[in-house]
């Protein structure tokens, strides 16, 4: 039976309370110094404030991933070289994934480029890190299949299940009338979510998002079972989670067992020892 812990809570305030080296994913989506309201002002910090924030959390979280663990974290051109180079001092850098957001040509600026994409870095913390293709691969249509069956190719594994999604995906975002869409000005759509979980973590595994929004690395760990530990600062997106997680299970059909930390109590685990359901929570001093 799969499970997962959402605690209310800032993750630079609780991240010390995490096990080292118990996390074999973390998937990141903070903040992007836009702007943007999430309830609070933790999107409206001074870019020399945000940099200094985010250097904190992640050398907070590296300790708490496994040496066969992974990152991925989100982030804009305007602060992605940054805070990249950052990190490339502190783990390996994988791929830098470009997120075409397939926005519609409609109007903007005329005074340069519109922007379309999100940055996405992988970083692991070594050589030996777990990535697992076949889950993610995109099946060929039948027509470019059968354009591709020569002699050379057949039998070959990437021919017959797929290529490899490559380092540019182009996955729209979601809109108003999508039906996962919450009342969120970033929310991810599962299917990115869903690629980095299933390529970059064991079924079985534990992801960890600091920085949870709406759920939708909650739900996608769920539909591919795995664990999961989830924080987010904001009560209401956390009663989002809640409602969203109860209907993914439903409708999967699922054997998953609600495990959410009570936002009225958010420090300490279901089962009353403060330790998590996966051990990895270490437990509150009495």
């Amino acid at each position: 039976m799969m499970e997962y812990e959402l605690y209310n809570e800032d993750f630079l305030v609780a991240v010390n309370g995490i096990e080292d080296e118990s996390i074999d994913l973390v998937i990141a989506d903070p903040p992007y110094c836009l702007g943007k309201d999430y309830g609070n002002g933790s999107d409206k910090k001074p870019p020399d404030e945000f940099l200094q924030w985010t250097e904190s959390w992640i050398l907070a979280v590296i300790p708490k991933i496994k040496k066969s663990g992974g990152l991925y974290i989100f982030a804009t051109w305007q602060f992605s070289p940054e805070i990249f180079v950052f990190l490339k001092k502190h783990m390996i850098m994988i791929n830098e994934i470009i997120w075409d957001r397939r926005v519609p040509s409609m109007g903007g600026t005329t005074r340069k480029f519109n922007s379309v994409h999100d940055n996405i870095g992988f970083f692991v913390r070594s050589k030996k890190y777990f990535f697992d293709l076949d889950p993610v691969r995109i099946p060929y249509d039948p027509e470019t299949k059968k354009a591709r069956t020569r002699s050379i190719f057949v039998g070959k594994k990437w021919l017959e299940i797929g290529y490899n999604p490559k380092d540019v995906w182009s996955i729209s975002r979601l809109h108003r009338i999508h039906s996962e869409r919450e009342d969120h000005p970033t929310q991810k759509p599962l299917e990115v979510i869903e690629r980095m979980v299933k390529s970059s973590s064991p079924k079985g595994g534990l992801v960890l998002d600091p920085f949870a929004g709406t759920g939708t690395t909650v739900e996608a760990c769920i539909r591919n079972s795995r664990k999961c530990i989830a924080y987010e600062l904001n009560s209401e997106y956390c009663e989002i989670i809640r409602n969203r997680i109860k209907k993914a299970t439903t409708q999967a059909e699922l054997p998953f067992r609600e495990q959410i930390i009570p936002l009225d109590h958010c420090s300490a685990a279901l089962d009353g020892g403060g330790g998590g359901l996966f051990g990895v929570r270490k437990p509150d001093k009495q």
